[in-house]
C-alpha cells in the first residue's frame, strides 16, 4: 500500500481543505483491516531507524500540525512510542517564552532540529508563526507573509544537511472535532485535556482553515513535502503516517557502515 503520493501535497499546488475528506480510508474496512498492517510498518520502521543510527549520516525531522484535538499527541505515541526511546525526540512548542521572543521566530525551532542519527518529532512547530500568529493577528500582516519565504529556505537549509522531512497535517472534519471536544467534558479521566482557549479558538475554524491551505499550499516542496492526512478514523491516521515514514526511509536506500578495521584478524579466543 502506498499513501505517499495519495496524500501528498504536490509542490506549487493550490490546497482547498473542503476537496479533501478527512474520512478517508484508502478503501480500508476499518480498524481490523488496518492492524496486521500498523504492525508490520512498525517492526519495519524499527530496523530502519536502527539503520538511520548506524549509517549517522542523516537525520529525520517530522512535523505534525492539526486543528485542535486533531490527534497529534496520539499519533506521536501510537507511531513513534515503539520506536527505540533513544533515538527518537519530541519537542513541544508552545507559546514563546521571553527568550524566544527576543529572537528571530526560527531561532527556538533550529535549536530542536535532529543531530545525525536521530528522528526528530515535532508538536507543533514553526508553521505556528503562520498560523496562530496570522489568524489571532499577533503580528502584522507584513511581518508574517514574508515568513513562508523564511520558512522554505530554512527547510531547504535543513535538506541541505542531511536532514529528511516528514510534514503531516492531521485533517479532522468540524463535526470530530466537536465529537471530540464533547469527551473531554463529559468523561472525568478526559478533564485534563480540555481547555477553554482551544473552544474560543474553534469559533475561528474557518480563519484557521485559510491559513492552513496557505501554509500548506506555499511550503510543500520537493525536498519538503506536506502530506495531509485523514485522521477522523484513528487507527487510519496512525496506518498512514507509519506507512509514509516507511516509504520515506527505505527511499534512502541506507546502508550499514564498512567497518573502520579489517575483522578478520579480530582474534576472538
Amino acid at each position: 500500500m502506498h499513501l505517499a503520493e495519495r496524500f501528498l501535497v504536490k509542490p506549487g499546488s493550490r490546497v482547498r481543505l473542503r476537496d479533501r475528506d478527512p474520512d478517508d480510508t484508502a478503501g480500508l474496512g476499518g480498524s481490523a483491516d488496518a492492524k496486521p498492517l500498523l504492525e508490520e510498518n512498525l517492526a519495519r520502521l524499527q530496523d530502519l531507524q536502527y539503520l538511520l543510527y548506524a549509517e549517522n549520516r542523516r537525520a529525520v525531522l517530522v512535523i505534525f500540525q492539526a486543528m485542535d484535538a486533531g490527534g497529534k499527541d496520539g499519533t506521536i505515541r501510537h507511531v513513534l512510542g515503539p520506536l527505540n526511546p533513544q533515538g527518537v525526540r519530541v519537542t513541544s512548542f508552545r507559546t514563546p517564552t521571553e527568550e524566544e521572543l527576543a529572537h528571530d521566530f526560527l531561532w527556538r525551532i533550529h535549536r530542536a532540529a535532529p543531530r545525525h542519527g536521530e528522528i526528530g518529532v515535532f508538536n507543533r512547530s514553526h508553521y505556528e508563526d503562520v498560523l496562530i500568529v496570522r489568524v489571532r493577528d499577533l503580528v502584522p500582516k507584513r511581518v508574517w507573509s514574508k515568513r513562508y519565504v523564511h520558512i522554505n529556505a530554512f527547510e531547504a537549509m535543513l535538506a541541505d544537511s542531511g536532514v529528511v522531512l516528514l510534514k503531516c497535517f492531521l485533517h479532522i472534519s468540524k463535526e470530530e472535532q466537536l465529537r471530540r471536544f464533547r469527551k473531554r467534558v463529559e468523561d472525568p479521566s478526559k478533564y485534563w485535556k480540555a481547555n477553554l482557549q482551544d473552544f474560543d479558538e474553534r469559533k475561528a475554524w474557518d480563519d484557521y482553515t485559510r491559513a492552513y491551505e496557505a501554509a500548506l499550499s506555499r511550503c510543500s516542496t520537493e525536498r519538503a513535502p506536506w502530506f495531509v492526512i485523514p485522521a477522523n478514523k484513528k487507527w487510519f491516521r496512525n496506518l498512514a503516517v507509519s506507512q509514509i515514514l516507511r516509504e520515506r526511509l527505505e527511499a534512502l536506500k541506507m546502508a550499514f557502515p564498512k567497518p573502520s578495521f579489517d575483522v578478520s584478524t579480530v582474534d576472538l579466543a
